[in-house]
């Protein structure tokens, strides 16, 4: 069983520390006023999500998502807020599912938790878990999570917290269940995961061809029908830039979308980003960098090839400046999403 909702929309943001247009870096405390500053433009121009992620690192000001979403949720009134992600596996379920059941009470019911293992692994150390139990950690506090989304008395119990006897958690949403998804960046395992508890799935996207990702969309459909689940339309996670010209967005994508990478890709072992791969992932891979047109136009191929439901676009990577990111969210709704829209209509009246 297939649910169909409509193409949705969004922006995704890690708390990128943004610079002014005279290239002064914000201190943190200022980026998150920007990201709050973003998130009400995305709701005036009519975007469907913003995603905000957990981090703990002194790039990305955001390590508690859902409380930047519930300073944009007092000036919003129809963008659905939701983590991107929430890093499950060092967190408490209890206190994840009572703070973002919070958010959705003081949003009209617009909250949404991704949940995710954590492609960053600071937060284990920082709040006292070991790596070693990473699997464990995930698996273990999904399945308590699962659990909670009835919002009935939860009984369980685990090697990874104590257990739970009959117990109810507070305060609980007036629809009944908290908005849900798991986020994965192609792990077998955990597509297998999200399909078994009945959680739609958001693929992070962030390099090579989106059509590498096929056969893990077609691993969640059976494995969804196998547990007699429904198979949510796939939510897709990808960096982009967008400005006025080609030229522009390439320029501004090589010197801060790049530096991005290059950053991460220093913890990693990584071999820095030549100019010939940025190239390939504006080209044909997994960077939506260009003009209106250009990043529309490839957006819409992805969206054909993967057959996906929802859109995350994450921006303002690598320092870009506060400008050009509110320039960037004007662009992608008032031009990119409209001649997405068109392109994809065109399509099915071939």
């Amino acid at each position: 069983m297939t649910t169909q909702k409509k193409l949705i929309f969004g922006l995704d943001s890690f708390g990128d520390i943004p610079t002014t247009a005279e290239g002064q870096l914000f201190t943190q405390a200022a980026a998150i006023r920007q990201v709050v500053a973003e998130g009400v433009l995305a709701d005036q121009l009519g975007l469907d999500v913003i995603t905000l992620g957990e981090h703990h690192r002194p790039e990305y000001a955001i390590s508690s998502p859902e409380t930047v979403l519930a300073g944009i949720a007092t000036q919003t009134k129809n963008i659905i807020l939701a983590s991107g992600v929430t890093v499950l596996s060092s967190d408490d379920p209890v206190r994840v599912y009572e703070r973002f059941a919070t958010l959705d009470a003081l949003s009209n019911g617009r909250a949404e938790v991704v949940l995710g293992r954590g492609s960053f692994t600071e937060s284990f150390p920082l709040y006292g878990y070991n790596l070693e139990d990473y699997d464990l950690l995930f698996e273990e506090k999904v399945a308590l999570f699962a659990k909670l989304k009835t919002e009935k008395p939860v009984s369980w119990s685990g090697k990874t917290r104590a257990p739970l006897k009959e117990t109810a958690i507070y305060p609980q949403t007036e629809k009944g269940s908290l908005a849900t998804r798991i986020a994965v960046g192609g792990t077998p395992e955990s597509v297998v995961r999200a399909a078994k508890y009945g959680f739609p799935l958001t693929l992070a996207i962030i390099g090579g061809t989106p059509q590498r990702f096929v056969p893990y969309i077609k691993l969640y459909q059976k494995a969804a029908a196998k547990f007699s689940q429904p198979a949510y339309p796939i939510a897709v996670h990808s960096h982009g830039l967008i400005a006025d010209t080609d030229e522009e967005a390439f320029e501004l994508g090589w010197r801060h979308l790049r530096k991005s990478f290059v950053r991460i890709g220093r913890d990693r072992g990584w071999v820095p980003m030549s100019r010939a791969q940025f190239e390939n992932e504006v080209k044909s891979g997994s960077f939506y960098v260009g003009s209106p047109e250009t990043v529309a136009q490839r957006l819409a191929e992805m969206i054909r090839t993967l057959g996906v439901g929802r859109v995350e676009l994450a921006y303002g990577a690598g320092e870009l400046s506060a400008p050009a990111r509110m320039h960037m969210i004007e662009l992608y709704a008032k031009e990119v999403i409209p001649r997405v829209r068109k392109l994809l209509s065109e399509g099915s009246e071939k």
